[in-house]
C-alpha cells in the first residue's frame, strides 16, 4: 500500500464530491506492479483496455499488513510516479492456490494474450520476484488474492 499524499487527498476529496462518496469511506492506495514502468504499463489497460482484474499473493498482504480488498470497496491507483489517475471499485474477491487460477481470470486480468498459459508466465515470474526479495522460494500452492474491479471513477 502507497502512502495517502496531499495529491492522493485532493484527488480523493474530487472523486467524493463528483460521486457523492462520503469522504471518510476507506480506500485503499496502491499500484500495479513492481516498478514505475510495470505500473503505467497496468493502468493504461485499465483505462484504455480489457484490464478488469488483478492477483497478488496473500502472503504480500499478511506480510506488509495489508488489508484484502473487500467487494465494494474502492482504491485510487497510482501510476507509475505515484500520481493518483482512477478509482476503482471492488467487484470480487477470492483466494485461491496459484496452480487453480483458471482462464477466465486470466481473460480478465487483461494481459498479454489473455491465456491462461501467458498469465501463468507472467505471473510466476512476478510472484518469484517478490518472494526472491523476501528470501521465500515460490511454491504453486501459494494463495493469491483474485480481485475483480470496474472504473468508479477518472477525472
Amino acid at each position: 500500500m502507497t502512502g495517502r499524499t496531499p495529491e492522493v487527498e485532493r484527488f480523493w476529496r474530487e472523486f467524493c464530491a463528483a460521486t457523492g462518496t462520503d469522504p471518510g469511506t476507506r480506500c485503499d492506495v496502491w499500484r500495479f506492479g513492481d516498478s514505475a514502468a510495470l505500473a503505467d504499463e497496468l493502468l493504461e489497460l485499465v483505462l484504455h483496455g480489457p484490464k478488469r482484474a488483478t492477483a497478488g499473493l496473500l502472503l504480500d498482504h499478511e506480510l506488509d499488513g495489508d488489508p484484502l480488498p473487500e467487494v465494494g470497496g474502492l482504491s485510487v491507483v497510482l501510476d507509475g510516479r505515484d500520481r493518483p489517475r482512477v478509482v476503482l471499485r471492488t467487484t470480487g474477491v477470492e483466494v485461491t492456490p496459484f496452480r487453480a487460477v483458471d482462464a477466465a481470470f486470466a481473460w480478465d486480468e487483461g494481459e498479454g494474450d489473455r491465456t491462461l498459459a501467458s498469465w501463468t508466465a507472467g505471473h510466476e515470474a512476478y510472484f518469484r520476484r517478490s518472494l526472491d526479495a523476501r528470501g521465500m522460494a515460490f511454491d504453486p500452492d501459494l494463495p493469491c488474492v483474485l480481485e475483480r474491479f470496474t472504473i468508479a471513477w477518472t477525472p
